[in-house]
């Protein structure tokens, strides 16, 4: 059973817009985001109310009073006031969340992080004093709304082209990702960042598609394939799906590519791929998995054109006397694609 309530206010309206940019008044967005936000907690069964559902003039004193006549003074009553924050700073981007003075961070750093694995950049949490009385907190919202818990989430900036891009296009994703993180706040689990494993990666600020396959060896068409994509389009934070094939024992042919090159790069020999992988021919397409040798690994050698034992054994920290008694060599002579063993 929940034993907490959640009380949504959506901050400014009417004559109030708060910040505007680009035709944009965040008095709209808070609302969009707080009317979504009211139906989520709905469908989880968390008692929920929003103290705005339409664009009226609010007074600071109204407000306090709404939110606590809603479910009462009470500390297990959480207040989400949503904004969108702006900047004189242009390059000022992302989300942060301000917690009252009275209140641990547990509940905001678990939300921002929440807010970061939706992929929305993200700035900080803080707690902000009033300067005529460091004691209070600056924001009317945590100052006079009692022992509630109430926390400011500024979604990011709508100063910033991309922030509000990312807003007006993923909020849905941003008020699933809070309202999780409400829950699992209060269900005492911690929220976690994503955790990239070894078929995953997480988009960062400046990938694109084709740089995530050109480092993970594969293509743009095979992780759009895999993750469903329709476009090329990325947001940070983002989980995709790597190739399971792309392995220590295969490779993804690139842009560029030759036989000659991959071969010599994986250790291997053109002869030794076209025999792995059936070819008739020295001809690759863009995308094609080809095997490589499984024994090309850290304790083996094939030979390829010009080498020799005093050159093998120099690369690879050994001596020819090691090398030929370890592959049963009776002479230096060696064989194209030969396997010879390292240690």
């Amino acid at each position: 059973m929940n034993n907490f309530q959640v009380v949504i206010d959506a901050g400014h309206g009417g004559d109030d817009s708060g910040a505007t940019s680009n035709n944009v008044k965040e008095k709209d967005l808070n609302l969009m985001i707080s009317k979504y936000m009211y139906e989520q907690f709905q469908k989880k069964g968390i008692p929920v109310k929003l103290i705005r559902t339409t664009d009226e003039t609010i007074s600071p004193s109204e407000r306090v009073q709404r939110i606590l006549n809603a479910y009462g003074n009470k500390s297990n009553v959480i207040v989400i006031s949503n904004h969108i924050n702006s900047s004189s700073d242009q390059g000022a981007e992302g989300a942060e969340i301000i917690y009252a003075l009275r209140n641990s961070n547990t509940l905001a750093k678990n939300v921002l992080q929440a807010l970061e694995n939706a992929g929305q950049p993200v700035r900080t949490y803080y707690q902000r004093r009033l300067p005529s009385d460091t004691s209070k907190d600056y924001y009317f919202i945590h100052r006079d709304t009692g022992i509630t818990e109430p926390l400011i989430i500024e979604y990011g900036f709508i100063n910033n082209f991309n922030d509000l891009n990312r807003i007006q296009n993923n909020y849905r994703k941003y008020v699933d990702a809070v309202v999780d993180a409400v829950i699992a706040t209060k269900q005492g689990t911690v929220v976690k960042p994503n955790v990239q494993t070894k078929n995953t990666y997480i988009v960062k600020s400046g990938d694109t598609l084709w740089k995530i396959a050109n480092t993970n060896n594969t293509t743009v068409d095979e992780l759009k394939r895999l993750n469903g994509l329709i476009s090329n389009t990325l947001s940070i934070g983002q989980v995709l799906k790597l190739p399971t094939t792309s392995e220590s024992n295969t490779y993804i042919v690139k842009s560029g590519d030759t036989l000659w090159k991959i071969a010599n790069t994986n250790n291997t020999t053109v002869d030794e791929l076209k025999r792995l992988n059936s070819l008739t021919s020295n001809t690759l397409s863009i995308g094609q998995v080809l095997k490589l040798p499984t024994t090309s690994g850290s304790n083996t050698y094939i030979v390829k054109s010009g080498d020799t034992l005093w050159k093998i054994a120099n690369t690879n920290n050994t001596t020819v006397d090691e090398l030929k008694r370890l592959n049963g060599l009776t002479s230096n002579t060696l064989s194209i694609g030969q396997v010879l063993k390292i240690m």
